[in-house]
């Protein structure tokens, strides 16, 4: 680039998205003189899902700004809890984050995905089809346009996943109402009506049922009962009381 010279400081929560160079205070960033600061943010290694406010001189500005010579951005990290407005919070995980897409649906977060990968235009295609919040590891496909909403997953654990997305967006947490292989709803079964999706032992240990109502999966206490839930003990207890909700069996 030969144009303007910016000086750039990026808050410490986004410091992991720029070069080394860039992650100690104030830097010297030159710009073509006609590209938003919203590409340049962006250029720099920054997905707009994950800037927040963006000030010039200590005053805030659109992505659409242009900026000028000398000017000092600050590029702040998203604010916790986030706030998507138009449509109901749901989500659309990408083909690397299975575990957390379970997890979610355990809570009774409504979250796509696929085991497939479909690729990043027909997932940034369905995000804006479906209005989903897209959460992703891959910052390539968080820059796409078409997306309507996103979220870069900071950790590759699954348990610091789960606990980043709640803390991120509050979700409404209803445990035990989804199926946790499709995203659908799960409702209580007459244990005589799923019998023949049993086997012989689980018949004669057990007597309470839940079925989903898309994919006809049925659910029961099984021997896995308990890891799952510690792990919506464990949401519940830091990021929203469900004591009043219904438990159905899983």
């Amino acid at each position: 680039m030969n144009g303007p010279e910016i000086h750039l400081v990026v808050d410490p929560e986004l410091r992991l998205f720029v070069a080394h160079e860039r992650r100690n205070g104030r830097t010297a960033v030159t710009t073509d003189g006609s590209s938003t600061l919203g590409h340049v943010v962006e250029s720099l290694g920054v997905p707009l899902t994950e800037a927040g406010q963006l000030l010039v001189d200590g005053r805030p500005v659109p992505v659409s700004h242009i900026p000028g010579a000398g000017e000092l951005v600050e590029v702040r990290a998203v604010v916790r809890p986030q706030r998507i407005e138009g449509a109901p919070l749901r989500f659309l995980l990408d083909v690397h984050l299975g575990t957390l897409a379970r997890r979610l649906r355990l809570l009774g977060v409504d979250a796509a995905y696929r085991s497939e990968d479909i690729g990043d235009p027909a997932l940034a295609t369905l995000s804006a089809t479906e209005q989903r919040v897209l959460l992703s590891r891959d910052r390539g496909l968080l820059r796409r346009r078409e997306i309507w909403a996103g979220a870069y997953i900071y950790s590759d654990r699954p348990d610091d996943q789960l606990r980043d997305v709640l803390e991120r967006f509050a979700p409404v947490l209803a445990p035990w109402t989804r199926c946790t292989a499709c995203n659908g709803q799960l409702t209580e079964a007459d244990k005589q009506s799923v019998s023949g999706q049993l086997e012989h032992g689980t018949q004669r240990s057990y007597d309470v049922f839940a079925q989903c109502t898309e994919c006809g999966r049925v659910y029961w206490r099984g021997a896995h009962h308990a890891r799952l839930e510690k792990i919506v003990a464990n949401a519940v207890h830091e990021f929203g009381d469900a004591s009043d909700q219904a438990a159905p069996p899983r």
